[in-house]
């Protein structure tokens, strides 16, 4: 999910434009995590060599981490935590292949003596690196760091353990940019990925269930702590399939925004996108002020998409970071890729009425200018081959291109899209029980949001079935990621530290609410 509906990024979007639309709330974030400053000498009244004091250093189990910062993409913000490099075989059934280091961090508890147990962050993608969200891991997981420590392990491919980025070909190899659905170009462009990662990489060997291995490798290193798994989005998979493979490393299970391990990623994407918009529009409608003033938003845009569809043209618009006219050419395929973007947060969804209606009358500088916000915060996921390798290993040969959503907004682009990359990239192998539902009676706490337009609740529903000991908190009015809305950084709390999902009580989130539709960019009628 990157600007433009980026090619198996579906998931990755949400916490990514989660985490930029939390950086404002959590920027004074993690102070009291920060390691112990080294110590330094009065300075002589006599200039003298000074040996410079060795960096704070902190042994955990097997793994000597350093202090270091975590910087936040697109921000002047970090976050303190210790670090270190973690080497592992890239291809485990050859003792032979090459060696690739993972990046770790851990965001260490404000404890004396640290529970035995460590929570480990899943990151959301396929694509994003686990340390990239380390602000937003350390707000939401404040209360919990009091007694635990929290692991950030950027997944093989992705951050600082061996990216599989392609430079260059990013733009070209989405499957709803700015021009009409190329099948041709996004091969071309995926070939020329390929061509980069030659000489660091094979992107057969960056799958789920390898990471999963790798994961496992950490904890032992780090002393073999039971693990409190937080899986984000794609991260969900992560936990699950981490969870099938090592069910005696975990301890507690937190899903938010769930995949059904039977889900084939993006066979439901259009239908997904469409029933959470449709929800999104009919509070518009039921709500006299904005029924008056847009009609009804979800007619609106189809209209505006047939009439893309059949003139589909440059327009101008003003930038709003650089103040620039710019132009853009405006088809069906980038009004997708558009509204897409604007329904994954509750803020962004909000004014998706308002900036329609604005298109709809030819000024389309509200609807262009907030997605060009959004897809700058989402720059780093762009052209992730960590993308491909997951899904084209684990799921495009299940992927079928389906006569009913031709019609709806995203269409069959994305289906598409995976199919053309998919044909050129790399498979590594998917175990034969990959996308059997998991079954555990481990507790397993799982969130979801009503206007979730790429994991929707019944997601989290059917991940249920097979858990006894789980049970699903639907939070009203929010949409993709959802670990930070309201309390339920509390509820994650209780959960981890008492684990009976079946008596927590979470009648805290009835105070969640919608964002109120934008009436006009002064906001909501009163």
């Amino acid at each position: 999910m990157k600007p433009g509906a980026r090619i198996g990024a579906a998931f990755a979007i949400a916490v990514a434009i989660f985490v930029a639309s939390q950086s404002a709330r959590h920027g004074e974030q993690n102070k009291d995590q920060a390691p112990p400053a080294t110590a330094s000498a009065a300075a002589p009244a006599v200039a003298a060599k000074v040996t410079p004091a060795s960096p704070a250093t902190w042994q955990l189990g097997a793994v000597t981490l350093a202090a270091c910062e975590l910087v936040q993409p697109n921000s002047g913000l970090s976050t303190a935590a210790w670090c270190a490099e973690f080497p592992v075989p890239e291809n485990r059934a050859d003792p032979h292949s090459r060696t690739i280091k993972l990046k770790l961090a851990v965001l260490r508890s404000r404890a004396q003596v640290a529970s035995p147990d460590m929570l480990a962050f899943l990151a959301g993608g396929p694509g994003q690196a686990a340390t990239d969200s380390a602000g937003l891991v350390a707000s939401v997981l404040k209360p919990l760091l009091a007694h635990r420590h929290v692991l950030l392990l950027d997944q093989r491919g992705t951050g600082g353990s061996n990216a599989l980025d392609c430079k260059g070909s990013a733009e070209a190899a989405t499957p709803a940019d700015d021009s009409t659905f190329d099948a041709g170009k996004l091969r071309a462009a995926a070939a020329e990925c390929l061509k980069q990662l030659a000489g660091h990489a094979d992107p057969r060997y960056y799958t789920t269930t390898v990471a999963a291995q790798d994961l496992e490798d950490v904890r032992q290193a780090l002393g073999a702590p039971p693990l409190d798994l937080l899986g984000v989005s794609y991260g969900t998979r992560m936990a699950q399939q981490y969870l099938r493979r090592f069910p005696g490393a975990v301890r507690s299970v937190v899903l938010d925004s769930a995949v059904p391990n039977a889900l084939a990623l993006g066979e439901d994407f259009a239908r997904n996108l469409d029933d959470a918009l449709k929800a999104q529009f009919a509070r518009c409608t039921a709500e006299p002020a904005c029924k008056k003033q847009f009609g009804d938003p979800d007619q609106t845009l189809y209209q505006l998409r047939d009439a893309l569809r059949a003139n589909p043209h440059q327009v101008s618009f003003r930038d709003p970071q650089s103040y620039q006219t710019v132009k853009r050419m405006l088809d069906e395929d980038s009004l997708a890729s558009v509204v897409r973007m604007f329904a994954y947060t509750p803020a962004t969804a909000a004014l998706l009425p308002l900036s329609i209606d604005a298109a709809a009358r030819g000024d389309v500088g509200p609807l262009l200018g907030q997605a060009k916000l959004l897809s700058g915060e989402l720059s780093e996921l762009m052209g992730s081959g960590m993308q491909y390798s997951v899904i084209c290993s684990e799921d495009a040969d299940l992927l079928t291109t389906r006569p009913q959503d031709a019609q709806t907004i995203l269409g069959t682009r994305m289906v598409d899209a995976l199919k053309a990359v998919c044909s050129v990239w790399p498979k590594g192998t998917r175990p034969a029980d990959f996308h059997a539902p998991l079954k555990t009676d481990k507790p397993v706490l799982l969130l979801a949001g009503q206007y979730d337009p790429v994991t929707p609740p019944r997601y989290a529903e059917a991940v249920a079935k097979g858990l006894p000991n789980a049970r699903v908190l639907t939070l009203k009015g929010q949409a993709h990621s959802v670990m930070a809305a309201g309390c339920t950084p509390q509820l994650i709390q209780r959960f981890v530290e008492k684990l009976d999902p079946k008596t927590l009580d979470a009648s805290c989130l009835d105070r969640l609410q919608p964002t109120p539709i934008f009436i006009d960019f002064n906001g909501s009628t009163p």
